[in-house]
């Protein structure tokens, strides 16, 4: 049986700071009580880590967090984890690959990645996380969309309205999905607003987003459809001719891909980093003293190598998204240079 060291998410009223232990970071405490530390270059960088802990404990945001919180105050509340907040562009997400499993921007032939602004949006146009605990397997393929996972975990559209902070942890309730065909994999787009949100007890389901937000469903289908266009990609494609399913149905698929993360971290493949410091029945599981001590090799060993590695992380100032506008219409951009 799979059993869970529970891990606390209470809510704090504002960040503080505190020196940590080991390596020449900082830990900044998010709303969520869980901290985040930041390693090698500043955010912008190839080289920028940001690291979980809790109680000043390493921890994998994958792994750790639980998918449901322990604090829920209903059934179908999950945490969440902020990649990219909304109106930014920069590409972030959980490195699955990694010990400890940071956030980092993602990078497509040597170069940082970012999503173009396709008019009329501006960036990601809401918060934009993953579910812990989940998992698509790309060795299953769904019944209903005919496609293999996308061997990530579920991510989620945040509809509520504040602004989140990369690697903030918060509490969730899920009102529906939708299913982009990503590259012939299923990629679901899970649809949630923060359980504190001042609207989040009349909005429970997509009916009520549509109604409280007339538009954003129609434009979370629009802009991911045409997102990869300026990158030179195809439209993407969509299961269930891109509608909505209730939530009924995203929590199966929420309980399917927390199923396929159970086998994922109790197996010995070697592809995806699975140590984690609270799934007992894991042999992937490290007691705290031994987590600290691999997190402080880490640092020690990686620091030195991402910066010389890492032309700005000195000298150069961070990367960030070009200034510029793409329309899209059809296929095609039609302002290119």
């Amino acid at each position: 049986m799979l059993r869970l060291t529970r891990l606390a998410a209470t809510s704090a009223t504002k960040h503080r700071f505190a020196p940590v232990a080991f390596g020449p970071m900082a830990l900044r405490w998010h709303h969520s009580g869980y901290e985040t530390s930041q390693l090698g270059g500043p955010p912008g960088t190839p080289s920028h880590r940001l690291y979980l802990a809790h109680n000043k404990s390493p921890l994998s945001p994958w792994h750790d967090i639980p998918l449901k919180p322990n604090t829920a105050q209903q059934p179908h509340e999950y945490n969440m984890i902020c990649e990219i907040p909304r109106f930014t562009n920069a590409k972030l997400e959980i490195d699955t690959k990694s010990p400890f499993n940071p956030l980092k921007q993602d990078t497509k032939n040597g170069r940082l990645r970012f999503v173009s602004d396709i008019f009329p949006y501006k960036g990601y146009i809401w918060n934009y996380g993953a579910l812990p605990q989940t998992y698509e397997d790309p060795e299953h393929c769904d019944k209903d969309t005919g496609c293999v996972g996308d061997s990530d975990p579920v991510d989620v559209v945040e509809v509520g309205a504040r602004i989140a902070h990369v690697g903030e942890v918060y509490r969730v309730k899920v009102l529906g999905l939708v299913a982009l065909i990503d590259d012939g994999e299923t990629d679901w787009k899970v649809f949630a607003i923060r359980s504190d949100d001042p609207l989040a007890d009349r909005v429970r389901d997509m009916d009520g987003l549509e109604k409280h937000m007339p538009g954003l469903i129609a434009a979370t289908v629009d802009w991911f459809t045409k997102y990869k266009v300026p990158d030179g990609k195809p439209l993407n494609a969509w299961a269930f001719s891109a509608k909505p399913k209730d939530a009924a149905y995203a929590h199966q698929v929420i309980a399917d891909t927390h199923d396929a993360w159970k086998r994922l971290v109790h197996s010995q493949q070697s592809k995806f980093a699975l140590s984690n410091v609270s799934v007992e029945s894991s042999s992937h599981r490290l007691l705290p003293a031994d987590a600290n001590t691999k997190f402080k090799a880490l640092v020690d060993g990686s620091i030195s190598q991402m910066a010389s590695s890492d032309p700005a992380r000195n000298d150069v100032a961070p990367q960030t998204a070009a200034d510029k506008w793409y329309f899209v219409h059809g296929d095609a951009v039609t302002n290119k240079d």
